[in-house]
């Protein structure tokens, strides 16, 4: 099936297309129409007027036209769990939950922006001041521009796009290249709504050239992004004077001490280090590990690695499919063999077979390996041994990342320390930083990006203030 452009509510094709193969049997699944710089200016320029055009539309009809969406999704649910398998090759079972998660997002963003609103102010407060009316509102920023990855092509365009358009703005969409028809499907359930703003969402698709053309225009006042650091650092250079949201990904740690339950520990880092294939932002990289139970953990870290299923993302029982492309495997047999070339010990895995990487454990990992310095992005987890929590804390907060990190451990103060002394944007106690909620503010520090999603903390990002004094 192909996917088609968006210019507002017109539906479009074009004579030159690219195709999707699943990365798993590789059967041809989606096609898409290739994209330039004209193609992005058109969808800006749509996007412009459709927002003067539906200033004076009320919450009420944008809360029925997300209300919409979400029974769209909910009818089709089936269908668009089984394309994004298709296209990212997701085990269908995860695929379902990421509909669902997308359905309880759009639920979030409708309530939030109920909730969502100014304030009155005392301007009598200081004595040059005087007694009048003044609050604040929140308005729309205008136009936002949404760019997304192909980890989660569902719901992370979701908590960008219900927000924006709950808030009144109106959006183009870039999706992922992996995942168009994913991004299609979801997009056309908005534009066919009989209760949408008119040519309010408009979906553009490609790469470089698309996305540059997008970020530098004058008419966006908001660039949303969710990828890599070498893109967000791009974007961040060629945004000029508007707002820049940017979730950059990871190196997700984890302290386990000896205090610790250790088989419940292994039962969850095995989920944290694999899940998605490892392809998550907040997928567990590294596992600190007091050296008294640094053993113990190691051996029920592998053998829970071992009973994992992995193969057939089509298959009800699978937990782990293959990764996105070849190069991403090869990648991650590269990192593997370069840390046991510098002393590692590979534990189990370290298997390609094409885009399918094992599930993999590796141990006395030193801090100067890039295995653990760099964002893997793969199904592999290091465990490194240490004396106490203070080495720990200091390893762990050693990262130019820094979006989530956890702690396993009986020891409040321990407890206590981590969430004060963690350097990152989310803490978790007694289970993997791989951990998050869609209604919690999720967002890192350092290198892992500026701006806060889930949809409360998004409306944020697209609402600006305006202040009012009445006298």
């Amino acid at each position: 099936m192909e996917a088609k452009i968006f210019f507002g509510d017109v539906e479009v094709g074009k004579t030159k297309i690219s195709e999707i193969y699943n990365p798993y049997n590789n059967k041809l699944v989606s096609q898409y129409p290739v994209c330039d710089a004209s193609d992005a200016k058109e969808a800006l320029k749509i996007a412009q007027k459709a927002f003067v055009d539906n200033k004076s539309i009320p919450l009420s009809q944008r809360i029925l036209w997300l209300e919409d969406v979400i029974e769209g999704l909910k009818k089709n649910q089936e269908d668009i769990a089984k394309t994004i398998t298709d296209e990212v090759g997701k085990p269908i079972s995860s695929s379902r939950v990421e509909v669902q998660r997308c359905i309880e997002t759009l639920c979030l963003s409708i309530s939030a922006a109920i909730e969502h609103h100014g304030e009155t102010y005392n301007s009598d407060a200081m004595p040059s001041g005087r007694k009048t009316l003044s609050f604040f509102k929140r308005v729309p920023v205008g136009v936002a521009v949404l760019i997304t990855p192909f980890n989660f092509p569902l719901n992370l365009i979701a908590h960008k796009l219900g927000p924006a358009l709950i808030s009144g703005n109106a959006v183009v969409l870039k999706p992922t290249p992996e995942a168009p028809l994913t991004a299609y499907k979801f997009a056309k359930l908005f534009i066919e709504s009989k209760h949408r703003c008119p040519n309010a969402l408009s979906v553009v698709y490609g790469d470089a050239e698309v996305g540059s053309s997008l970020v530098q225009s004058a008419i966006p006042r908001v660039i949303s992004f969710t990828g890599s650091v070498p893109v967000g650092k791009i974007i961040m250079q060629q945004a000029g004077i508007k707002k820049v949201s940017l979730e950059l990904g990871g190196n997700a740690a984890t302290f386990i001490d000896e205090s610790a339950d250790l088989e419940v520990a292994a039962k969850k880092c095995a989920i944290g280090a694999f899940a998605n294939s490892g392809q998550v932002c907040i997928s567990l990289q590294r596992i600190y590990v007091h050296e008294s139970v640094a053993d113990s953990f190691a051996t029920l870290l592998a053998r829970e690695a071992k009973e994992l299923v992995v193969g057939d993302p089509y298959e009800e029982e699978t937990f782990m499919g293959p990764l996105i492309h070849e190069e991403a495997a090869l990648r991650a047999q590269n990192w593997v063999q370069s840390a046991i070339d510098e002393g590692a010990e590979l534990l189990i895995g370290g298997k390609r077979d094409g885009k399918i990487f094992s599930p993999t454990v590796m141990n006395n990992v030193t801090d100067t390996m890039n295995i653990i310095c760099e964002e893997v992005f793969a199904p592999i987890v290091s465990i490194v041994k240490v004396q106490d929590f203070d080495e720990a804390l200091a390893k762990i907060n050693n990262s130019p990342y820094g979006l989530q990190y956890s702690i396993f451990t009986n020891n409040l103060q321990s407890t206590q320390r981590a969430i004060e002394e963690f350097e990152c944007g989310g803490v978790v106690i007694n289970d993997i930083p791989t951990m998050r909620f869609d209604i919690q503010p999720y967002g890192g520090s350092k290198l892992s990006g500026i701006g806060k999603e889930g949809p409360k903390y998004a409306l944020e990002e697209f609402t600006e203030i305006k202040s009012i004094v009445i006298c």
